[in-house]
């Protein structure tokens, strides 16, 4: 016990003493158990652990150096989903750190093991989330030995675990944490604009990358399912309503060459790369603008540079044969408008008329037979 900071013997005697003696009074640890006769920590009893852990001053150094932090935050740790102020999720320390005393054990090499080490426990309880870890990348990257990997400590917290079904705008601030400069891109794009104005709405990084089971987004499958991400909000009709954004921003890219062509590939193979531009090819990834931005990739101005991406050799006036995902009007494209007005009269008409025809001749040829055989009769 030399690494721990309290190192004078005569004072740690006496601070052990008072420290049992308080967790006889507080924590109602039997007279056993403070003399030895069992030393295991009573399941769920937190008072127990806190006698010592909740003490600011306590500290442990590590084999590599570093300061290992080993107070509580009480009112910390009672508010969390873990605590005490929520019996429905509450657990004990025990339950993640195990149930010995004296504490055994080599301690970890570093910080860095230890919030992995400490992260294991979690798959006691939360099974479901752990089996879709296992294809996600961070998982995987540990597996491969890569420390550097999120784990669940990282994400949620140690003893300050919060629910984020009410805060998610907390989500993009954690992932930050490691992916700092795509979280700066994603704060300035009109999705993370809107979130931290306190739209709820609004994607974050979980909503189209996934919780646990945490998709590789360079795959050919992410890139082939990718307009179903996008799909998930701007074809819902009325979620899009509340933005005075049409579906057809999604159904009109399903219906030109681009859409149609990866959805062929989505459909017959996703893991096979196609070239055809999906939805973030044209207006980015994570920091996607308003249509009408000076720094958007398909306002006009920057549609040529946009296109040039795929196609190079894209002159000035490239651009200027796609009509957007709007549906023309007489304000935007009048001719254009006035055509499309124009066949939709032309082809439902002709092909009523041609029906009416059939129709009538049926009906001539029916009488006609039912007016000779009347004949033959007389």
């Amino acid at each position: 016990m030399n690494n721990w900071k309290q190192n004078d013997p005569a004072i740690c005697l006496i601070a052990g003493l008072v420290l049992v003696g308080a967790a006889i009074l507080v924590g109602g640890i039997s007279p056993t158990q403070a003399q030895g006769g069992d030393t295991s920590t009573p399941t769920g009893d937190n008072a127990y652990c806190l006698v010592c852990h909740s003490e600011e001053a306590q500290s442990y150094t590590l084999p590599d150096g570093t300061e290992l932090s080993l107070a509580v935050d009480t009112a910390e740790l009672a508010a969390s989903v873990h605590g005490e102020e929520n019996p429905e999720g509450a657990v004990g320390c025990v339950d993640c750190h195990g149930d010995a005393f004296p504490h055994e054990g080599p301690p970890p090499a570093n910080m860095r093991v230890f919030r992995v080490e400490r992260s294991e426990g979690c798959a006691d309880c939360h099974t479901d989330q752990v089996e879709h870890l296992a294809d996600g990348v961070h998982y995987t990257a540990l597996l491969a030995g890569n420390l550097r990997a999120a784990t669940c400590v990282d994400c949620h917290g140690g003893h300050d675990v919060q629910s984020l079904e009410d805060a998610r705008e907390r989500i993009p601030l954690i992932c930050g944490t490691c992916h700092e400069p795509v979280f700066r891109q994603y704060e300035q794009s009109v999705h993370g604009q809107a979130l931290f104005a306190g739209d709820p709405n609004v994607p974050t990084c979980v909503d189209c990358h996934g919780v646990h089971g945490i998709a590789h987004p360079t795959t050919p499958q992410f890139r082939n399912r990718s307009p179903e991400l996008c799909a998930s909000c701007h074809a819902d009709a009325e979620l899009m309503a509340e933005y005075d954004i049409t579906t057809n921003v999604f159904n009109s890219y399903l219906t030109d060459f681009h859409g149609t062509t990866v959805a062929l590939f989505e459909q017959q193979d996703p893991n096979v790369p196609t070239n055809k531009a999906v939805c973030y090819d044209c207006h980015g990834v994570h920091d996607i603008a308003a249509v009408d931005a000076e720094n958007s990739h398909v306002i006009r101005e920057n549609l040529l540079e946009t296109c040039q991406q795929c196609h190079p050799d894209a002159t000035a006036d490239f651009p200027d044969a796609w009509i957007g995902h709007y549906p023309p009007t007489l304000e935007t494209q009048p001719l254009l408008f006035i055509v499309n007005s124009f066949y939709s009269i032309l082809i439902p008409g002709t092909i009523g008329i041609f029906m009416l025809l059939i129709v009538t001749d049926i009906i001539r040829r029916i009488r006609q037979r039912i007016s000779k055989n009347h004949e033959r009769g007389a």
